[in-house]
């Protein structure tokens, strides 16, 4: 067990004394930032994605800031703008330059502002007047998101889905925790000192892969071109997110091999934002989840 990795679990605990019974949540939330991707947090109010975003920053030690993204936001609002002061105009960063970004109900901000994000989340700076300012590191973009069928949410681009790297389903927990979330007050999250993320990110970068795993990433990639139901299959970078998300999985686990376990975990948080369904499987009913699982049977050994 590395230092980092040791660290992390640590961290992992003290998230899991905040959120109750969202295990699955924390874990692919640090494997996300263990791999320097951004998380996409989807569920209904009240289930604690905004808790669990400040909880990491507080618990992390990194620096924290909070979008409230509503339909009258401005894309300067999240970047930053130039004022005229003295003789010229001087930069002022805007929310976006902290380590730990919340862009919290992210899908009720016009597509003109999300995609104020996407610079951002792909280059790790911002521009400006032709001026390019770089933002913090590590930069980690929490969002959160209602389902689109409540009402007053704007669904996001293609191109901004594409940036996260994973999708995360933040469900309902069991009756049991019901119970203990009624009658215990979340802890304060402890901070775990020395987390080096560069450290933790070269870690997981080392666990290797075989050449059958790679060969059922590119065959998954082919069928899920060829599929009728999808009006976008899998592209290199979402490859490229689904092999570095099950890397950081197996990294957690204590693995220094990937198994086709950590590829199926890796899967549906790390695919399910990108392949998009035509809408004539929307009318039919047809599930990204379904057709997700069957194209792992086909490329992947039981």
């Amino acid at each position: 067990m590395s230092e980092a990795r040791a660290l992390l679990l640590s961290l992992e605990a003290s998230l899991s004394s905040v959120l109750f019974g969202q295990e699955r949540v924390i874990r692919e939330l640090l494997a996300t930032a263990v791999a320097g991707g951004h998380a996409l947090l989807e569920g209904l109010p009240g289930l604690g994605k905004t808790l669990l975003a400040k909880a990491f920053a507080q618990a992390s030690g990194l620096s924290y800031r909070r979008i409230q993204f509503t339909p009258d936001l401005l894309p300067a609002d999240v970047t930053g703008t130039e004022i005229l002061e003295g003789s010229g105009f001087v930069f002022r960063p805007g929310p976006l330059f902290a380590q730990v970004v919340l862009a919290d109900e992210i899908n009720r901000a016009t597509p003109k502002t999300q995609s104020a994000l996407l610079e951002a989340m792909q280059e790790g700076g911002v521009t400006v007047s032709g001026i390019r300012h770089p933002l913090p590191e590590p930069f980690l973009v929490l969002a959160t998101q209602n389902p689109l069928e409540l009402e007053g949410t704007y669904p996001l681009p293609e191109a901004q889905l594409d940036r996260f790297m994973t999708k995360i389903r933040v469900q309902a927990p069991p009756r049991a925790v019901w119970v203990r979330i009624l009658s215990e007050e979340p802890a304060s999250p402890q901070t775990v000192v020395g987390l080096d993320w560069a450290a933790a990110k070269a870690d997981g970068a080392k666990v290797v892969v075989s050449q059958p795993i790679l060969e059922a990433i590119a065959n998954t990639a082919q069928l899920a071109s060829e599929e009728r139901h999808l009006r976008m299959g899998l592209s290199p970078r979402g490859a490229k997110a689904w092999l570095a998300l099950a890397r950081s999985l197996a990294y957690l686990a204590g693995r220094a091999h990937l198994d086709w376990e950590d590829l199926r975990s890796a899967a549906l948080p790390a695919l399910s934002h990108r392949l998009l369904l035509t809408e004539e499987a929307q009318f039919e009913g047809v599930q990204v989840e379904s057709l997700l699982q069957d194209l792992l049977r086909r490329t992947m050994p039981k």
